[in-house]
């Protein structure tokens, strides 16, 4: 077994005993600790009560986090003529159409997020092998196959962050950065939990939402009180 270093040691320790902690409380104990030589991604993984094998308890969505998520989101669009032209000006890094889908094919994807107009949806659904594993298949439900590219590709660059529930029912997702104020990672956890008990699935029974946990990139995790972090 692997020695562990003196800050993880450290960290264990100081997280040793706590739990069922409110936001505000997490939110200090993660990102007090979060002492990478890189600016860690302070996560949130949410346990729900859904079984994802069946089509009416599956939980997807997206949300626009308030303070943002501090990364740098490479968007690809597929679009053609003038609405190739509007994805561009709105700064979308990646734009095209057969020539794109080809590129991928090929192996190369440059992008964390893709758009496409609906017309396009033929030549990217030829793609969704690749696509679909890595969560990037444009879906008119969180507003990626749209004819308004240039909001979506603003969207995508100012924060917003798509959720999808995976097997076991465990949702995901980086909702700031350690160096974020503590009151704007409790605004962005609140405002991320707040839209995945709206993403409630009709199928759902017994208790949605049964566990959440916060953690940074390199640090150990600590349980969230439920009722506190649904609070409005």
């Amino acid at each position: 077994m692997a020695k562990l270093g003196k800050r993880t040691r450290a960290a264990r320790a100081a997280f040793q005993g706590k739990e069922n902690l409110t936001v505000e409380e997490a939110v200090a104990l993660v990102k007090s600790h979060a002492s990478a030589k890189f600016d860690e991604t302070i996560e949130i993984a949410m346990n729900l009560g859904v079984d994802t094998r069946h089509a009416d308890q599956m939980v997807r969505g997206v949300v626009g986090l308030p303070n943002g998520t501090g990364k740098s989101v490479r968007v690809a669009v597929f679009a053609r003529d003038a609405k190739a032209d509007e994805a561009r000006e709105a700064g979308a890094d990646v734009v095209g159409a057969e020539d794109l889908m080809q590129t991928v094919q090929g192996g190369t994807i440059e992008f964390d997020r893709c758009i496409a107009t609906p017309d396009m949806m033929p030549v990217v659904g030829r793609l969704g092998k690749i696509l679909g594993p890595r969560n990037l298949m444009p879906n008119p439900k969180v507003g990626t196959v749209t004819m308004d590219v240039a909001a979506a590709v603003q969207a995508a660059k100012g924060g917003e962050v798509q959720f999808k529930a995976e097997k076991g029912g465990v949702v995901h997702a980086g909702v700031g950065k350690a160096s974020f104020d503590e009151a704007k990672l409790v605004e962005n956890i609140r405002a991320f939990v707040g839209a995945v008990a709206k993403a409630k699935p009709t199928g759902a029974k017994g208790a949605y939402m049964k566990g959440i946990t916060l953690s940074s990139t390199m640090g150990p995790g600590v349980k969230v009180n439920v009722d506190n972090a649904a609070a409005e």
